[in-house]
């Protein structure tokens, strides 16, 4: 069964009460029941900490105010005889706005602008996400037929998304909705293509390098049109036989891409994209010194991405599981350096992860800032704000707000999961970053 969420998440609460202002005190979980615009508070419900918060209530000039008991540190501040009884909003409403509320409310609505603006970034982002998911497509369909004019239109795709990735700005990494999704392997070799590139930039490869990464990884896995549907799509382990026919799709790789004129390196970086560090990997079971870094990149991204979107969706890790279970238990496989940008730039929580904030409200982990992974955009779950016009918390402008855990969907209420809207597939698109305030 779903662990249900908290009280104080849900739009009411039964076991809350109603108090006055003049009740309230440091550490009272209360419930602000107005419009998301008419508080200069991020979240309508919340525990009080400081006095100053409990002021800037008072001069909003609500007559009582809802609190959950349970909730709370501590009783309010006079106990009441009898629970009073909610009051009208629309009576409530201050005559005059103190001036502190007034400068408050407007740099929420200043928030409210920078979520408009985020939202225009992200439909960019999605654009350019769906224009290179079209040639993704083509490419697969088309580079065994017409190998050559295949690989001339990804080298046009990945210059231009080189000419992004290479700003002097920092590089945010986006979850793009999944409502497209349904040719898994072209959006797992963009995947590939888009954590491979940004960990390269990261690790200061040249743009000559990253686009031969960037072209390898596209094609890594075009030798698979020739192992049948029948093993690729097997949810069991495969036999001898089957495993034995299954690897041999890097060598098929690189047959495409001699064929598709790319040069030995990029060939080499196929060839070698099932290679582990401890040789444990195949074909040729080789050791972190005869693997091209190149290749040691484009191992780790292509695991994680296979972590995170199995044939059957059912049985995907989450991004926190998929990360964490590299980290903890596969290290040996992967080269120091790649896995550690890895988790430097995607953080513990990497974008497609559902998470429980420090003041227990529910949120989806939208956008990583590479520069600043433990600091993630969230979407949170607040029920007063319509869901198409859902909170993106940037954690970075918020100091006193962090991540305390991550959850799995089957944690989270039928209400929650509708309003995140979790993604069945993992797939990722870069854009660069908003400044910092």
């Amino acid at each position: 069964m779903p662990t249900e969420i908290p009280r104080q998440a849900m739009p009411q609460d039964e076991s809350a009460a109603y108090i006055s202002p003049e009740q309230l005190q440091v550490g009272l979980f209360i419930h602000l029941d107005l419009n998301w615009m008419d508080h200069p508070f991020p979240f309508g419900s919340f525990k009080l900490k400081s006095d100053e918060q409990i002021k800037t209530i008072k001069n909003l000039g609500l007559k009582q105010i809802r609190y959950s008991p349970e909730k709370s540190d501590c009783p309010p501040a006079e106990a009441a005889t009898q629970a009073l009884e909610p009051a009208a909003v629309s009576a409530a409403a201050p005559i005059e706005i103190d001036p502190a509320i007034a400068a408050e409310m407007a740099a929420k609505r200043q928030r409210q602008l920078e979520q408009e603006r985020r939202r225009a970034l992200l439909a960019e982002c999605t654009k350019a996400f769906s224009s290179a998911a079209g040639t993704v497509r083509k490419l697969n369909r088309e580079v065994h037929s017409n190998p050559k004019d295949s690989v001339t239109a990804a080298t046009v795709l990945v210059g231009t998304m080189l000419d992004t990735l290479l700003t002097d700005n920092d590089i945010a990494i986006h979850l793009m909705n999944d409502k497209a999704l349904g040719d898994d392997l072209y959006f797992h070799s963009l995947n590939t293509t888009v954590l491979g590139m940004m960990l390269a930039r990261e690790m200061n490869f040249s743009r000559a390098q990253i686009e031969k990464l960037a072209l390898a990884s596209l094609l890594h896995d075009c030798g698979k049109v020739e192992v049948p549907d029948r093993i690729l799509l097997k949810t069991e382990p495969l036999n001898r036989a089957e495993k034995s026919l299954y690897e041999q799709h890097c060598q098929w790789g690189v047959d495409t891409a001699r064929r598709a004129g790319l040069d030995a390196e990029t060939q080499l970086i196929i060839a070698q994209h099932h290679e582990h560090c401890d040789g444990s990997g195949y074909p040729k079971q080789l050791g972190i010194d005869s693997i091209h870094p190149l290749a040691r990149i484009l191992a780790v991204v292509n695991t994680y991405d296979n972590h995170c979107n199995k044939i059957n969706p059912a049985t995907s890790l989450t991004p926190h599981e998929g990360l964490s279970l590299m980290f903890a238990q596969q290290k040996p496989k992967f080269d120091p350096a790649a896995m550690n940008m890895l988790i430097r730039s995607l953080g513990v929580y990497p974008p497609g992860t559902l998470v429980q904030l420090s003041n227990e409200y529910y949120g989806l982990v939208v956008a990583v800032n590479a520069s600043r992974p433990l600091k993630p955009q969230v979407l949170v779950y607040d029920p007063s704000i319509p869901a198409e016009q859902a909170m993106v918390l940037d954690l970075e402008r918020h100091p006193d707000l962090n991540i305390s855990k991550a959850l799995k969907a089957s944690q989270l209420a039928r209400p929650v999961l509708s309003y995140l809207n979790p993604r069945k597939r993992m797939t990722y698109y870069f854009s660069p970053s908003e400044p910092q305030a």
